[in-house]
């Protein structure tokens, strides 16, 4: 879908989620945080966005993920950023997937103009995070600030500890819980895949040896199987398909209906609905996000502040890098 028509979804949509029930945040991160030391901090990351999702709408995605990504690894601390071989942007969940980093670059270079040694890193990935989901038509959230860059990657937490497409809902709730985010939040951030595109070699599990004949994943829609079986047949694995079929670039409930009519992409994503695996119900949030778009929002807001808040830097710790890319 065109930019353009996703701005005008977003005017019958937007949700301005604010004051909604009690967020476990640090006193030292604030909505403000910024206010007198970079007043236009919000303007100029919101500019970048923009230009950067009408050149290619699928950098909303991106950017979201790379928020996720960075927040679940030593918490939300810009170490998805840093350089290096033995960096978190080379891990397996990572490496060739994670993309958004020539945008953050520019994102910075502009916040070191205006206000030098200010802004984080890690706080840039939080609101230009807010903004991709705002200019794609999902809900808007005031977003704490005030967090501090980190001064070292973790590339085997990042192995170890993002979840993956390929593991059982069991242990992607394990996975959120050890970094203090509960069942809703599984399901409420999963509900991000209602934008973005996904590699073949991410759901290639799910259909076999590609064979028509062959045995796929059961909880797959058949005549999406054989539509996929044909796009990967004789690709390398890179090849890529929308994670919300019929409703790729629009941040809405889309996205849970599928997964009500078995046309997930991952099996981690059908499996909120089909998997009998897990230590809580995540079949009865789908349903209720299949049919609520406001509830969805709400939720999916409420879980980005909390995301947003995993084991942030903040005070004298850690620093404010001036290029994204290495410490100082």
């Amino acid at each position: 879908m065109a930019m353009g028509s996703n701005l005008s979804f977003l005017g019958f949509f937007l949700l301005v989620v604010m004051g909604f029930g009690p967020i476990t945040a640090r006193s030292q991160l604030s909505s403000d945080f910024y206010a007198q030391s970079c007043p236009n901090a919000f303007s100029i990351v919101r500019c970048h966005v923009l230009s950067a999702i009408k050149n290619e709408t699928r950098m909303a995605a991106s950017l979201l993920r790379l928020h996720f990504h960075d927040c679940f690894v030593n918490g939300c601390d810009g170490s998805i950023l840093l350089d290096g071989s033995d960096g978190e942007k080379f891990a397996f969940p990572n490496v060739n997937s994670v993309r958004g980093f020539d945008v953050v670059d520019s994102i910075k270079t502009a916040l070191e103009n205006e206000c030098k040694g200010t802004v984080s890193c890690a706080d840039i990935l939080t609101i230009a995070a807010k903004y991709a989901v705002l200019f794609s038509g999902g809900p808007s959230w005031r977003v704490l600030l005030g967090r501090r860059d980190g001064l070292v990657a973790n590339q085997s937490g990042a192995n170890s500890g993002l979840p993956s497409p390929f593991d059982p809902i069991d242990t992607i709730i394990s996975k959120f819980n050890a970094v203090g985010l509960n069942t809703t939040d599984v399901v409420a951030l999963s509900g991000a895949h209602t934008i973005g595109l996904a590699r073949c070699a991410l759901f290639s599990n799910r259909l076999s040896n590609f064979s028509p004949t062959s045995s796929v994943d059961p909880t797959l829609d058949s005549n999406l199987a054989a539509e996929l079986q044909s796009l990967c047949s004789s690709g390398d694995g890179n090849t890529t398909t929308a994670l919300d079929r019929n409703s790729t670039d629009v941040f809405d409930n889309h996205y849970f209906q599928n997964l009500l009519n078995q046309k997930g992409l991952l099996s981690s994503d059908q499996g909120l609905f089909s998997s009998d695996e897990g230590i809580a119900s995540t079949k009865s949030i789908v349903e209720t996000y299949s049919n609520s778009t406001e509830k969805f929002f709400c939720d999916f807001a409420n879980s980005m502040l909390r995301m947003g808040n995993i084991s942030p830097l903040t005070g004298s710790q850690g620093q404010v890098r001036q290029n994204c890319r290495v410490v100082n």
